[in-house]
């Protein structure tokens, strides 16, 4: 069942980019620049956001919550975030240095630099830096939904997000159990 999700997710997944990338060029006003070019590491805002163990980096955001989110997490510590659900949103990771360990439902995967994974939303995941250097993986949100206001609240604290299930849930989304042990 979960590979079926997974390929219908797929194949959302490319169609909503196609038709998004289309839209939101599109509807780029006369002020807006027709590129943004944000470096590794940085924020497109330049901003310090931090989630203790981990820094994130806003890479693409829109004011459309049906536009896609895009951030860059480099993990300086193992560790990762609390099993969760999206319920509205697919969770799209691309590793780009270290090693991650992953659960999407009831499959476990290992995924290295260059390796990607999409989590359909309402399919409950976890993941966890395991690397013993730094690890920069790439998370995409299609659509952005809360994700985006969910960021700008949970890292005002410099910690991970709160086992608050209210938290959670304000931002689309449901948490279900503690964070993956790292290995």
């Amino acid at each position: 069942m979960l590979k079926g999700r997974v390929r219908r997710s797929y194949e959302l997944f490319h169609c909503f980019f196609v038709l998004e990338r289309r839209e939101m060029s599109e509807s780029i006003s006369a002020d807006m620049p027709a590129a943004l070019r944000v470096a590794a590491g940085a924020d497109r805002e330049g901003e310090r956001r931090g989630l203790g163990i981990s820094t994130i980096a806003f890479k693409v955001s829109t004011p459309n919550p049906s536009d896609p989110f895009i951030l860059e997490n480099t993990f300086l510590a193992k560790g990762g975030p609390a099993r969760h659900l999206h319920c509205d949103q697919d969770e799209w990771f691309y590793v780009l240095e270290g090693e991650f360990q992953f659960e999407v439902g009831a499959d476990r995967f290992r995924l290295q630099p260059g390796d990607s994974l999409l989590a359909p939303r309402q399919i409950p995941h976890v993941w966890t830096f395991v690397g013993e250097a730094r690890g920069r993986i790439l998370v995409a949100f299609f659509p952005a939904g809360n994700m985006e206001a969910f960021f700008r609240e949970v890292t005002k604290a410099n910690a991970m997000p709160p086992q608050d299930p209210g938290v959670w849930r304000a931002h689309g989304m449901e948490l279900l159990g503690p964070p993956l042990s790292v290995e």
